[in-house]
């Protein structure tokens, strides 16, 4: 017989494994390459907010930096594997991070809706993605002006991701999944 316990753990592993896939397909493959630049733009930052809202703070930035790293080593852009966990794991993790404090001061109650301080907290963490995309491309390649070009591009790819996450937990959230959210 498996105790609540051990089936709480279970559950939250099994629901990490299935987030990290979904943010390594959506990364994967509904990418678009970035003109001038060797990036592209997906929509596994989408999978990212949503695994973030659905397994909190810890499980959610594994889900994220794992899933991004391996959509970009099976992907065929094994060299930012490690940036791109390092960025997205980050990414997540403030995301999580200002839910939370949003939620110790009372100011993240929204009943089956995303709630300001999620969308605020996923602005944040877009923006840390975009700074350290830049970052990592200006050392890497030594040039701190060349990296500009693809600074809209992630702007528009993690504001593409906020839509459609908050379309798809706002929907979720009118479901029996509704209680599998961390944060509802």
């Amino acid at each position: 017989m498996i105790r609540n316990e051990n089936r709480n753990q279970i559950a939250t592993m099994v629901m990490t494994a299935l987030m990290m896939c979904l943010v390594m397909i959506a990364t994967m493959f509904i990418k678009v390459p970035i003109p001038f630049t060797q990036g592209y733009v997906h929509l596994g930052d989408s999978m990212i907010f949503l695994a973030v809202l659905i397994l909190g703070k810890k499980s959610g930035a594994l889900a994220a930096g794992a899933g991004s790293a391996l959509g970009d080593i099976i992907g065929g852009y094994a060299f930012w594997a490690l940036w791109t966990l390092l960025i997205k794991l980050i990414m997540a993790w403030i995301l999580g991070s200002f839910v939370e404090r949003m939620e110790k001061l009372g100011k993240n109650q929204q009943e089956g809706r995303i709630s300001v301080g999620e969308v605020i907290g996923m602005v944040i963490a877009g923006l840390e993605m975009t700074a350290g995309y830049y970052v990592t491309e200006a050392v890497m390649y030594g040039n701190f002006i060349a990296p500009l070009s693809g600074v809209p591009w992630n702007i528009g790819q993690f504001a593409v991701g906020m839509v459609l996450a908050c379309i798809l937990a706002s929907a979720l959230c009118k479901t029996p999944a509704k209680k599998f959210f961390a944060y509802k």
